[in-house]
């Protein structure tokens, strides 16, 4: 019975134990507790690299050891997808999923047609997004996931060629597929050997492998790359000089007879903070830059010619190079030059290139 007065040792005793295993699930669940010292952590990251490696490393012995095919049947799927007419469907459920899409993705930006279809949407009528002269890439650790039995007996149907990347081949996947790319046994970076991390690090290194193979195959340049990536900082660098220069009317040139005072006013009605200088002919034999004409400036503007004056060996570059490529040229000297004239194989000017354009572009 409580009496007024009269504390209960045992019940606070308990209520000081119900309230401490109470702290302790929400400091579990927020984060607070316990905590892993910064360099307990760095050694857990560090092992599960070592892991990882471990795991990257048995699939390169694999593909050089042609261990269960996996050598051959790479090189098959080279030439087969390098050769069709079709695109390639990734599919996948769960990190393989994850896994197909980023491998889809690689594809497509290096110049291999190619989607996703998840395996429940292809179940609801995204079957009908394959063709007949696709080739299916389907991911399986186990190569039992049910979730893929439609898209399985779908190309089975239609005869759809069918590439497995599995670890079992002889699991149903293995068995149904036309040819079977099996990753090599590693062991995963979970400590319960559960979470899918070392074996999804090996599909996806596959998949980047068979993206650059066939980039390699179907000879899938800069140029390529540049139309397949136009956006951003990649997109600009990959653009050609022809695409960001001045031509026509906006290039400032001048003879190699013109005085230094009209020298200065050609350079201030066009502002690149230069001017090439030309022959009979329109070839391009010399660059004036503001800093020749401030060494210059105690002569007589009216008699000193522009021949007197040039560098007579300017640094030029060809309208079809890649706009990182004269960004670079442009920086390459101990001091770094602002303005590039761009020249016809005849050495007449086609454009000037100011590295402010490539500012504007997004290059530098």
């Amino acid at each position: 019975m409580f009496t007024p007065g009269v504390i209960d040792r045992n019940a606070e005793g308990a209520d000081r134990e119900s309230l401490m295993g109470q702290t302790a699930h929400e400091e579990r669940h927020h984060g607070t507790a316990p905590r892993v010292h910064a360099s307990d952590a760095i050694a857990l990251a560090q092992g599960v690299l070592a892991t990882e490696q471990a795991g990257l490393q048995a699939l390169s012995d694999a593909l050089a050891a042609d261990l269960d095919g996996l050598g051959t049947g790479f090189a098959a799927a080279v030439d087969r997808i390098a050769a069709s007419h079709g695109r390639v469907v990734l599919t996948g459920i769960g990190k393989s999923g994850h896994v197909g899409r980023k491998i889809q993705a690689t594809l497509a930006s290096t110049g291999t047609p190619s989607f996703y279809i998840h395996p429940s949407e292809a179940s609801h009528g995204d079957l009908g997004m394959i063709q007949t002269d696709d080739i299916v890439l389907m991911l399986s650790h186990s190569g039992e996931t049910t979730e893929l039995a439609d898209i399985v007996a779908y190309a089975r149907r239609f005869d759809i060629f069918l590439i497995a990347i599995t670890t079992r081949a002889d699991s149903t996947l293995g068995r149904a597929a036309n040819l079977r790319l099996v990753l090599p046994a590693a062991a995963e970076a979970c400590p319960m050997g559960l979470a899918p991390t070392t074996s999804s690090l090996m599909q996806l290194a596959l998949g980047d492998a068979l993206s650059i193979a066939l980039l390699e195959r179907n000879r899938f340049g800069p140029s390529d790359f540049g139309m397949l990536h136009p956006g951003g900082r990649l997109g600009a660098s990959l653009r050609r000089v022809r695409e960001l220069m001045h031509g026509g009317a906006a290039m400032p040139l001048g003879p190699s007879t013109m005085k230094l005072s009209a020298v200065i006013l050609e350079m201030t009605r066009k502002a690149f903070g230069c001017m090439g200088v030309i022959d009979d002919a329109g070839v391009l034999v010399g660059l004036i830059t503001d800093a020749d004409l401030r060494r210059a400036l105690d002569r007589d503007l009216d008699r000193t010619t522009a021949a007197d004056v040039m560098n007579a060996t300017p640094l030029t570059t060809t309208p079809d190079i890649l706009a990182a490529e004269a960004l670079r040229l442009m920086n390459a000297r101990t001091k770094p030059i602002t303005s590039l004239f761009v020249l016809a194989d005849s050495g007449h000017p086609l454009g000037i290139l100011h590295v402010h354009d490539l500012l504007r572009a997004g290059v530098a």
